[in-house]
C-alpha cells in the first residue's frame, strides 16, 4: 500500500459513521388572513420552499392573533413571522428592544370604519353615545379608532368620553351588526367588507384616506434578533423570495387571489366569497416597503392612548432593512430608507 493510499484509508476510517450536518430549520409564523398574502400564497405554492430547498427546511406555524405569535417568538418557538404593527411594537418594547427586528413590509391598507345603515350615523359628530367595536384592546385598529375619535373631539367611555369602544372579535362584530346591537366597527379586511355585505353596513371611512399617499402599514415581516445574527444569509434568501413573490402577486392579481383564497380555505375550512375577496383585496396594497413613517405615527397614537407606558419608547433599532436593501440593490430597485 502506498503512503497516499494509507493516509486515504485512515482518513476515511476516521469519518465513517459521523452524521451529516443537520439542515437548518426555519420556523415561520403566519395568519390565514388576506393581509398576509405573501405568506398564504407562498405556503400554497411552495414558493419559499423552492427558494430555500438546498439550504434550509421550513416549518410553518399558524396563528390567529399577533400577541400569540409574539409569545412564540419570545419562547424561541418561531424564527420569523408575518405580523401587524402594534404587536411588533409591543414585543419590541417588552423586550427592551432585544427580541425582534422588522426586515420587510408585507401589506398596506385594508382597514375601514363601517357603520350600520340604520345606526343614524351620517357624520363624525353622530358617534356621540354610540357603540363602536374594535378587534382587541390596544390592537392596530383599536388605536386607529381612538386616534380618530380624538381628532374629532371625542373620547371613549373609559377615558371619560361618551363613545363606547368595545373590544370584540371580528366574527362577534358581524353577529352584533346583524342583531342591531352595535352601531359601528373599525375592522380589518375581509371583515370590513363582510360587515358591509352581510351585516347591513356602510363604508364610513376607508383608513387609507387618513394617510399620505393612502399608505399605512398593515403587516410586515419580523425576525427574531438572535436568528438574524446567526443566519443572515438565510434571512436574506427569504427576503429575496419575499420581494420576488410580492412582485409576482402584483403582476398576477387574479391568480394570486385564487391561491390566497385556496390557502385560507385550507386553513380555516371556508373560502371567502368572490365578491368579498375582490372588494377586500381592492383596499389593500401588497408591498415589501415597511412604510416606517406610518408605524412611527401609529406608535405615537398608541402612546397617546396609554398603551405604551409613561414615556414614548425609543424605537430607533426596531428596523433592520440592510438585507432588504441589499436585495433591492441586486435587483436594480430603489433602496428603502
Amino acid at each position: 500500500m502506498t503512503r497516499r493510499n494509507l493516509f486515504a484509508g485512515i482518513f476515511s476510517l476516521l469519518f465513517v459513521g459521523l452524521p451529516a450536518q443537520a439542515q437548518t430549520v426555519v420556523r415561520v409564523g403566519a395568519f390565514p388572513n388576506i393581509t398576509h398574502p405573501q405568506a398564504m400564497v407562498g405556503k400554497g405554492s411552495g414558493w419559499f420552499e423552492k427558494a430555500l430547498e438546498s439550504k434550509a427546511r421550513i416549518e410553518w406555524k399558524g396563528f390567529n392573533a399577533g400577541p400569540s405569535a409574539i409569545e412564540a417568538l419570545f419562547a424561541g418557538a418561531i424564527d420569523m413571522t408575518y405580523i401587524g404593527p402594534n404587536p411588533a411594537i409591543s414585543g419590541y418594547v417588552r423586550s427592551n428592544g432585544e427580541a425582534l427586528r422588522i426586515v420587510a413590509g408585507a401589506t398596506s391598507g385594508g382597514a375601514a370604519l363601517v357603520v350600520r345603515n340604520d345606526s343614524g350615523i351620517q357624520k363624525p359628530e353622530d358617534f356621540h353615545g354610540k357603540k363602536v367595536a374594535s378587534p382587541q384592546m390596544g390592537n392596530t385598529q383599536d388605536v386607529a379608532l381612538r386616534a380618530w375619535l380624538k381628532s374629532h373631539g371625542m373620547k371613549s367611555a373609559d377615558k371619560g368620553g361618551d363613545v363606547q369602544v368595545i373590544p370584540l372579535a371580528n366574527p362577534d362584530q358581524l353577529t352584533l351588526f346583524i342583531k342591531k346591537e352595535l352601531d359601528a366597527a373599525w375592522a380589518p379586511e375581509p371583515w370590513a367588507t363582510r360587515l358591509i355585505k352581510e351585516g347591513n353596513g356602510r363604508l364610513f371611512l376607508d383608513e387609507r384616506a387618513l394617510w399620505p399617499n393612502g399608505q399605512f402599514i398593515t403587516a410586515h415581516l419580523i425576525v427574531r434578533t438572535q436568528f438574524l445574527k446567526e443566519h443572515p444569509e438565510l434571512v436574506k434568501d427569504w427576503i429575496r423570495a419575499h420581494v420576488e413573490l410580492t412582485d409576482w402577486i402584483n403582476g398576477h392579481i387574479p391568480e394570486a387571489k385564487k391561491l390566497l383564497n385556496q390557502q385560507i380555505a385550507k386553513e380555516t375550512g371556508k373560502a371567502l366569497p368572490d365578491a368579498v375577496l375582490d372588494e377586500a383585496f381592492g383596499r389593500l396594497q401588497v408591498t415589501y416597503d415597511p412604510l416606517r413613517s406610518s408605524l412611527m405615527n401609529a406608535a405615537k397614537s398608541a402612546f397617546d392612548a396609554g398603551f405604551l407606558g409613561r414615556e414614548m419608547p425609543d424605537l430607533s433599532s426596531l428596523y433592520d432593512l440592510s438585507l432588504l436593501n441589499q436585495v433591492l440593490s441586486e435587483k436594480g430597485k430603489k433602496a428603502i430608507q
